[in-house]
């Protein structure tokens, strides 16, 4: 059968084979430790493109009437339940109730401390923003202080913040009374995360704000760097993400040990610096509910990456609450990421 292929057709063959075998490896991978696969557990960030591929192949075999459409049809059949955490088709938006609240995570990028953006008045154009949103509970990442970026409207606050040469942390406001407070320090890293007990109604809520492994990787990798470590640009760029995910692996795991002691309902919200489809993503995720899923629209693209709409910053409810409607604020530039924001009612 194959001797009467064209060249052509041998090759797509050839090719869509390999992208399947490829993303059916992808389909394990939250299932297994970064740290037993670390270069593996990179094909994690390419899923997305990986359904893509799939779904142009399973299109020209379509086209040309050709049997093998099955090899990216099975592929994309097996991956159906990966589909909306990359794209959501449509967004549920449920009516307003008085018992209802907003909560907000952002992270802001140390209000452009170091210029890193052009644009002027970040600080204040990001203080102005949270006022306009307005959300009752506002998770910031990477925050520094700011005398334009107090939020001094939120009369209860959790602020944690360490460093040396640059101060940097997670942070809580609350227009609801927090009655407990504390931070989970992450072993060799500068990353961390905060919690806070707030109490809402007859409830209590214990929410999270995280900040996982960064991979700090600059787009202008110094040529000295790479050739002192001789490696090429692109297994050096795979060790930074592979060993960034193995600490990631770490802290999920201390982040999930301490939200499984938790009595009360439990929202966990921030910069996961991964995508939902990694060991890292199933871990802290469990069986809460991912509002983009629930609720959310389009790519739900958080960070502002110029050629892919990756999907790095979450927010993570309990099911015993309601999650009424999400949404991932793109025209907000003012950080390398961007606002996430839902309303929510607790069951």
């Amino acid at each position: 059968m194959l001797k009467k292929m064209s060249f052509i057709s041998k090759t797509m063959l050839f090719f869509n084979v390999v992208v399947a075998i490829t993303t059916l490896m992808a389909y394990l991978l939250p299932f297994l430790a970064p740290k037993w696969f670390p270069f593996l557990s990179v094909l994690s960030l390419f899923l997305p493109f990986f359904l893509v591929v799939n779904l142009l192949f399973f299109t020209y075999w379509l086209i040309q009437f050709k049997k093998y459409i099955f090899v990216s049809g099975l592929v994309l059949l097996l991956g159906i339940t990966f589909i909306n955490k990359f794209y959501n088709l449509k967004q549920t938006v449920l009516p307003k109730s008085e018992n209802e609240f907003t909560i907000m995570s952002y992270n802001v990028r140390l209000f452009n401390k170091f210029n890193w953006y052009k644009k002027a008045n970040i600080p204040t154009k990001i203080a102005e923003f949270v006022s306009e949103k307005n959300p009752d509970i506002l998770c910031v990442q990477e925050y520094s202080d700011l005398e334009k970026t107090k939020f001094s409207n939120y009369k209860y606050q959790h602020i944690f913040k360490e460093g040396n040469n640059i101060i940097v942390g997670n942070a809580i406001f609350s227009k609801y009374k927090i009655i407990d407070k504390g931070v989970i320090n992450f072993p060799n890293s500068t990353n961390n995360a905060v919690y806070a007990d707030i109490i809402k109604g007859n409830d209590t809520l214990r929410i999270y704000s995280m900040h996982l492994q960064s991979i700090k990787i600059s787009t202008n990798i110094e040529e000295e760097e790479i050739q002192k470590m001789n490696e090429s640009k692109t297994k050096y760029i795979f060790r930074k993400i592979s060993g960034a995910f193995t600490k990631q692996q770490e802290q999920s795991l201390l982040l999930k040990q301490h939200f499984s002691e938790c009595k009360y309902k439990k929202i966990i919200c921030g910069d996961m610096n991964n995508s939902a489809f990694s060991f890292v993503y199933r871990t802290i995720k469990g069986s809460m509910q991912d509002a983009f899923e629930s609720n959310g629209d389009g790519f739900g693209k958080t960070y502002n990456f110029k050629y892919y709409p990756a999907r790095i910053d979450y927010i993570f409810a309990d099911k015993n609450i309601q999650i009424k409607s999400f949404e991932t604020l793109n025209d907000f530039y003012n950080s390398d990421h961007f606002p996430l924001i839902s309303r929510l009612e607790i069951k």
